[in-house]
C-alpha cells in the first residue's frame, strides 16, 4: 500500500508552529535545542510529515510565547486530532489522500455554503440518487464498491443532525435538478428530499434558473467551509487531479463570487416552489 502524504491537519499545525517560531526570530536549530530533538525532526514537524506530540506543542508553546487560552487550546485541540481516527478513517483505503482531508474539514465546519452546477450537492442526495451517480462515474465497480461509495456519502450526511448541526446553504445551477439521474422515479423521490431538507432550519437551497443569465462561476461549483477558531474561510473545489483548498485571499474571491451566485438565485420561497413544480410535472 502506498505511504498516505501528511494530512491536512497536520500540515495547518506544522505551518502554526512555523509562523510562530518565525514571529520570535528563532531557527530550526532553536526549537530542535529546546526540544531535545533533531533539525530534521522539527523541520518534519513543520512540514506536517512527522506529527506532532500534544506535549511538544505545549513545550513549543512555552517557546514561542503562546500565552492567549484561546490559541493555546485551538492548537492543542488540533494536535489532538492529528493521533486521533474520525469516522472516515475506515474509508481511507478506498478513497483519495484529499477526499479524506475534505471530509475532516467538512466535519469541522460550523457553516457551509455550496454552489453546484450539476449533480446536485451530495450532502442532500437520496441513496438512490448517490448509488445512480456512482454506477454511471464507476461503470466497472462491483456492486460492494458501489454500496461502500453510498454508504459513505449517506455517513457525510449525518453533520446537517443533533444539537450541533453545521448551517448548509446551497446555491444551485437549475441544470442540476433538471438531469433525470436514475430515471423519473429515482428523480421525483429525490425532488421531494429536497423538499424535506429545506423544512430544517439549519438548511436552505436556492436555485439559479436558467433565465438569470451568465454565471460567475463558469469553472464550476465549490464549497465554502466556514471553521472555528484558529481557522477562517476555506474554499474548496475539486478538479481533474483532485481536490485543492484556497485560503486568504483566494478564499474571499470565491466568497465574493458565491455573494453575486447567491443575488442571481431565487429566494428559498421561490426555489421551494420552483422544485416542486419539478416533481409534480415530472
Amino acid at each position: 500500500m502506498p505511504k498516505r502524504k501528511p494530512t491536512l491537519r497536520a500540515q495547518w499545525l506544522g505551518k502554526m508552529l512555523r509562523e510562530l517560531r518565525e514571529q520570535n526570530g528563532l531557527k530550526l536549530t532553536d526549537a530542535a535545542e529546546y526540544l531535545q530533538r533533531s533539525f530534521s525532526a522539527i523541520s518534519k514537524f513543520e512540514s506536517g510529515a512527522l506529527p506532532v506530540r500534544e506535549p511538544e506543542v505545549l513545550a513549543l508553546m512555552d517557546l514561542y510565547g503562546v500565552e492567549g487560552e484561546q490559541q493555546r487550546s485551538a492548537l492543542l485541540k488540533l494536535a489532538n486530532e492529528i493521533s486521533k481516527t474520525g469516522w472516515w478513517e475506515k474509508y481511507s483505503s478506498e478513497v483519495a489522500d484529499w477526499f479524506v482531508d475534505y471530509m475532516w474539514l467538512e466535519s469541522r465546519a460550523e457553516r457551509i455554503q455550496a454552489f453546484d452546477v450539476t449533480p446536485i450537492n451530495g450532502l442532500v442526495q437520496t441513496p438512490a440518487y448517490a448509488e445512480a451517480l456512482f454506477r454511471a462515474a464507476n461503470p466497472h465497480d462491483s456492486p460492494a464498491q458501489i454500496e461502500r461509495g453510498v454508504e459513505l456519502r449517506m455517513s457525510r450526511q449525518k453533520i446537517l443532525e443533533g444539537e450541533n448541526a453545521v448551517q448548509l446553504e446551497i446555491v444551485m445551477e437549475e441544470a442540476a435538478l433538471r438531469r433525470i439521474v436514475g430515471g423519473r422515479t429515482v428523480m421525483r423521490d429525490q425532488y421531494r428530499h429536497l423538499l424535506n431538507r429545506v423544512e430544517r432550519p439549519n438548511i436552505e437551497i436556492r436555485v439559479v434558473p436558467f433565465e438569470a443569465g451568465a454565471l460567475v462561476s463558469p469553472n464550476g461549483g465549490f464549497m465554502l467551509l466556514h471553521m472555528s477558531d484558529p481557522f477562517s474561510l476555506i474554499a474548496y473545489a475539486v478538479s481533474p487531479a483532485g481536490g485543492f483548498y484556497m485560503e486568504s485571499d483566494d478564499a474571499l474571491r470565491q466568497a465574493n463570487s458565491y455573494d453575486r451566485l447567491r443575488e442571481m438565485s431565487l429566494d428559498p420561497e421561490d426555489s421551494v416552489a420552483f422544485i416542486a413544480a419539478l416533481e409534480r410535472n415530472l
